[in-house]
């Protein structure tokens, strides 16, 4: 049989016209396939083809994972019962059993031939791809070739692209024979070999054609930041001129609004708002709020967040229709926006000045006059009065140098109470946490406030839990919990 093995490749390969290495993998390939019938369940199976003999040897294997990352038992195994096995193995490394060799006559020619068929397709498309690729062509003009369950195969020269139901723009009814134009979204790479993936409502394609119908962009003297769309209905772009003779803005909508009106005909009249960007970001939501007046701006940077405050009769126009207007000016901007009312902003205001005024009353025990000083100059918490320069606290009129020393001093010290009253909270409540390897006492306090007091508590957690509940990254939550669980083993 091996002899057989080594002949049908060679004609393969000849017949074909193909490298004898690609026989060799599909016939594994067949054989592989021919092998996981006999298993009920999912499984993997490898099978290797010596080269020079045609002998062949068969393996079910398991790839070993984390408890997080188990799917199947059929092709999976957690790490520690494959160290049980093999002591130094690591994650991502295969355990492998021996099978028994299906026949090569039961599977047939017919079956590899099949196969190497297959690989020579995907190779071509591969090939086909690759040269597009390399064209750096991010928007494919094509013709619909077919429409399969809502989503159209676009086909352009010997490229064919998939735009999906989801992927077109609302109420677009495409036809087959339709000219079409859409932006190159991402290669999916499966099992079926590699496909194109289309877009039609991607904020990437309104900035392509842009650069199609403004020269200006391609020669560098214009840049589109970003851009962001409710397909179909409204879409918001930020432009920036490197050039101070360039008016962005005008350059973009062009001769009788010639080049924006291009655009919204492509996007089946999809008004375009212009705007200029800014680098600052109070700015840059301002323009991205146009045509609404803004009146001021609170900025948040731990919370990324602008509380955006308009007058009464500028709210409906800075909302929009649904919230398009400041849902586009967010995804825009990358700034989470609330918009409200003079009123509601200084209710709020209100709110959260009384919350700073009882703070300071309690802890830096001053009466309520020295307090709403304090608030008024625009402290809002113990860390500011404790480590703002000295210099600008006694530009404050109504505090002399002794006042303004003993606010620091006061603050301070109420900043170290609290920090000792949280670390005895940690070894209060954490227990023994804190002996565990790579534990801090920060991540103790944060799961000690969450329910998790132990080891066992820890040793009973997800990785995915763990990481969302303390903030950290994947490897140092697995790193924990098998730490946490290192006693379970240790029992057998």
């Amino acid at each position: 049989m091996s002899r057989e093995m080594l002949m049908l490749a060679d004609a393969l390969a000849r017949e074909k016209n193909v490298d004898k290495e690609v026989v060799f993998e599909a016939l594994e390939q067949a054989l592989a396939s021919a092998t996981k019938k006999r298993f009920k369940e999912e499984s993997d199976v490898r099978v290797s083809i010596d080269r020079e003999t045609g002998d062949y040897e068969s393996f079910r294997r398991w790839q070993v994972v984390t408890e997080a990352d188990l799917e199947s038992e059929g092709y999976q195994i957690l790490l520690i019962d494959a160290q049980d096995k093999i002591p130094d193995i690591e994650i991502g490394d295969y355990i492998e059993e021996p099978l028994e060799n299906v026949e090569f006559g039961r599977i047939g020619a017919q079956a590899a031939k099949q196969v190497i068929l297959q690989k020579i397709r995907d190779a071509e498309r591969e090939q086909i791809i690759s040269d597009f690729l390399a064209r750096k062509e991010h928007l494919v003009n094509g013709v619909v070739k077919r429409i399969d369950r809502g989503n159209a195969i676009i086909e352009s020269g010997r490229v064919e692209g998939f735009l999906h139901r989801d992927q077109m723009i609302p109420r677009e009814n495409l036809r087959v024979g339709d000219r079409v134009r859409a932006y190159l979204l991402r290669i999916d790479r499966g099992a079926r070999g590699p496909q194109v993936v289309l877009s039609r409502t991607a904020p990437e394609f309104i900035m392509k054609l842009f650069e199609l119908e403004v020269p200006e962009i391609e020669e560098g003297l214009l840049e589109i930041k970003a851009a962001a769309r409710d397909p179909g209905l409204r879409a918001k772009i930020a432009v920036v001129s490197h050039d101070p003779r360039i008016d962005p803005i005008g350059t973009c909508i062009g001769l009788r609004g010639s080049r924006v009106t291009s655009v919204t005909n492509e996007l089946a009249g999809e008004r375009v708002d212009i705007i200029h960007w800014s680098a600052d970001p109070a700015q840059y939501v301002i323009n991205a709020l146009a045509p609404a007046e803004v009146s001021s701006i609170v900025v948040d940077e731990d919370k990324h967040s602008m509380d955006v405050v308009v007058d009464e009769e500028q709210l409906a126009m800075a909302i929009g229709r649904g919230g398009q207007n400041v849902r586009l000016a967010s995804e825009l901007t990358g700034w989470e926006l609330n918009i409200m009312s003079r009123e509601a902003a200084d209710e709020k205001h209100s709110a959260e000045s009384g919350k700073t005024l009882a703070l300071f009353i309690e802890k830096l025990d001053v009466d309520e006059e020295v307090a709403q000083i304090l608030v008024d100059e625009g402290f809002s918490t113990l860390e500011e009065v404790a480590y703002v320069p000295l210099n600008e606290m006694l530009e404050i009129e109504a505090f002399d140098e002794d006042l303004v020393n003993e606010l620091r001093n006061r603050a301070r010290n109420a900043l170290l109470t609290a920090a000792i009253v949280g670390e005895e909270q940690v070894e209060a409540s954490a227990g023994d946490l804190l002996s565990l390897e790579g534990m801090d006492a920060e991540t103790a306090r944060t799961l000690a406030s969450k329910g998790v007091h132990t080891t066992e508590d820890l040793a009973e957690l997800a990785v995915d839990e763990l990481t969302e509940m303390a903030a950290m990254d994947a490897e140092r939550a697995k790193q924990l919990i098998m730490a946490a669980r290192a006693p379970w083993f240790a029992q057998g």
